[in-house]
């Protein structure tokens, strides 16, 4: 069932709904009055909930002109201001997106509030499209521009959130319309072709905006390090290490299980794969933690791979990780992942260390930077974790994970870290999300944590972050009639939920096996789409008008193949 279209000039969204709730009577079994013992098991209020599918959209939109740029429409905007914004338990009591600096502002984060999610996005009845910031005319639509001239630019950033159920996303633009509108003597000297000429006149980009900042970020050298759980509970069984029944393959060997450690080595080759692919000015290294046994003195911490621009030997550290872990957590005191002494199998696990020391993991990764890293260079640290940091059965204390990556967003020791982390299932997130920040910036930001529920969406995050480190990804750069036209063939422009895959959104069939779901499980996608009237248009375009709708379609990943809805030709 798809949705109406919404009445704004936004989107004609259409979403699959669930199907509703379906109730099965309880039924039991009487032994009859005469029985001397007698029983009933009743099964009541059993009820069968049909999946949700929901797409929820915010935004952020700039106009650009004489050298300014302003804020033109949001969604949420609580206060009406043009900017996005919720209202919030804090001394401002709101946060808002800033995409400058602004000091008088505590709550500036520099991109579309990492805060949105299912539960607090208002629906697309409630946006206030605000004012046209020339002629402060009423908006009735998301772009309502009445005075462009040569030279004004402009940029929409949306943010994408699946609601429970992963879903394939195709962007779409509908009864696009170009006209000559009012054509003034100073249009007919120079115009000789007929109808409007605006949209062909207009260059656009279209990108996913992988930090969400409403700018197309191009590549920053980097220093990175990759801060992995090794302990128990990222493999054993007895301790929650098993995500599915379903197998995983891994390097030409099938496992019969997939654990949460799989889909980290999985995800984190794939990150490195990708930072090699695209040729990134980068260093990686890999980090571990576990706790301890009841013998040590220290906890089973270190670095698993120093930083190394080979990318190919980190692929390789990365390789075999149920062994290397095992190998931590089992045998005696200075157990290492090279010990060859653990036992992988997910179905073992006695006797083996405990804890989970997370800080001593931030510490060597940030001296690992602090010695290997270069001077001058971006320094990032993603921390991953599936527990609470606490003690082992040794006679050691765990440091403060949160101290830790305070100290490693400050300048000393090393240098200044972005400290991103991903919490799986179970882990601690008030912990990981007091950690998270920028460099020489306070912790507790949502733009650097990632709460992941379901392990299975481990590879879509370390997708959403390996794109922070190479160039923005452009899916089309042409003139505005043309990305509009893409956007208008069939099903629209099928998105990729996940940037590490090389899926080419023009060329490649919308079914292809690169091209990925998105994730629910809170995640934000942004997609941005920023648009310029060249100064030396002139007065070829003069009196034009241009009208188009825009629009986002899913529908849900289970039982599709990502082709989408058959199209029937016009």
């Amino acid at each position: 069932m798809k949705e109406e279209p919404q009445l704004h000039n936004l989107t004609r969204r259409k979403v699959l709904a669930g199907l509703g709730a379906v109730g099965l009577a309880s039924a039991g079994a009487g032994l009859g009055t005469s029985a001397y013992f007698s029983d009933r098991e009743a099964f009541a209020d059993n009820t069968l909930v049909a999946g949700k599918l929901d797409l929820l959209v915010d935004w952020q939109q700039h106009y650009t002109f004489d050298g300014e740029t302003q804020f033109v429409n949001a969604h949420p905007d609580h206060d009406g201001d043009g900017e996005q914004s919720i209202p919030a338990d804090n001394d401002a009591g709101q946060l808002r997106y800033r995409d400058f600096a602004d000091p008088d502002d505590p709550d500036s984060n520099g991109a579309n509030l990492a805060v949105l999610n299912c539960e607090n996005i208002p629906p697309l009845s409630e946006a206030d499209f605000g004012e046209d910031p020339i002629t402060g005319d009423p908006m009735d639509s998301l772009v309502q521009l009445r005075d462009v001239k040569p030279g004004d630019a402009g940029e929409i950033t949306f943010s994408l959130h699946l609601c429970d159920n992963p879903g394939y996303i195709w962007m779409q633009a509908d009864n696009v319309s170009d006209s000559d509108g009012v054509r003034t003597e100073p249009e007919l000297a120079v115009d000789e072709t007929p109808g409007g000429d605006l949209a062909r006149q207009i260059e656009a980009t279209l990108w996913y905006d992988a930090d969400c900042d409403n700018v197309h970020d191009e590549e920053t050298p980097s220093d990175i390090m990759l801060t992995l759980d090794f302990s128990g509970s990222m493999l054993y069984d007895q301790f929650g290490g098993i995500v599915s029944s379903d197998d995983i393959t891994i390097d030409g060997t099938t496992y019969g299980e997939t654990t949460k450690i799989d889909l980290v080595e999985l995800a984190a080759r794939e990150f490195v794969a990708y930072l090699d692919n695209q040729n990134a000015d980068v260093q990686v290294g890999v980090a571990y933690f576990d706790g301890e046994g009841s013998d040590d003195t220290e906890p089973r911490t270190g670095v698993l791979q120093p930083l190394a621009t080979d990318l190919s030997v980190v692929d390789g550290a990365l390789s075999g990780l149920r062994q290397k872990l095992a190998n931590v957590v089992s045998g005696g005191p200075g157990s290492t992942p090279f010990d060859g002494d653990g036992d992988p199998d997910p179905s073992a696990g006695s006797g083996i260390a405990t804890g989970t020391y997370i800080g001593e993991g931030v510490d060597d990764a940030q001296d690992e930077l602090t010695t290997n890293g270069r001077s001058g260079v971006r320094a990032a640290n993603i921390v991953l974790s599936d527990g609470e940091s606490f003690n082992g059965t040794g006679s050691t204390q765990f440091s403060s994970p949160q101290d830790a990556a305070s100290d490693a967003r400050s300048s000393s020791p090393g240098p200044a870290t972005d400290v991103y982390t991903i919490s799986v299932g179970s882990a601690n997130d008030s912990v990981l999300q007091q950690m998270a920040g920028p460099a020489s910036g306070a912790g507790n930001d949502s733009q650097f944590f990632y709460d992941v529920d379901d392990p299975v969406a481990i590879p879509t995050v370390f997708g959403v972050l390996a794109s922070q480190f190479v160039p923005e990804k452009i899916i089309m750069q042409d003139t505005l009639d043309n990305v509009l036209a893409a956007m208008a063939d069939g099903n629209g422009i099928p998105l990729d939920g996940n940037v590490l895959t090389l899926y080419d959104e023009l060329n490649d069939p919308a079914n292809d096996a690169d091209r990925e779901a998105f994730r629910g499980n809170g995640l934000m996608y942004c997609v941005a789409l920023s648009w310029e009237l060249p100064a030396s248009v002139g007065n070829d375009a003069q009196g034009d008008t241009l009208a188009f709708d825009l629009g986002f379609y899913t529908e849900q990943e289970r039982h599709n193949d990502g082709s989408g809805p058959a199209v029937t030709p016009s």
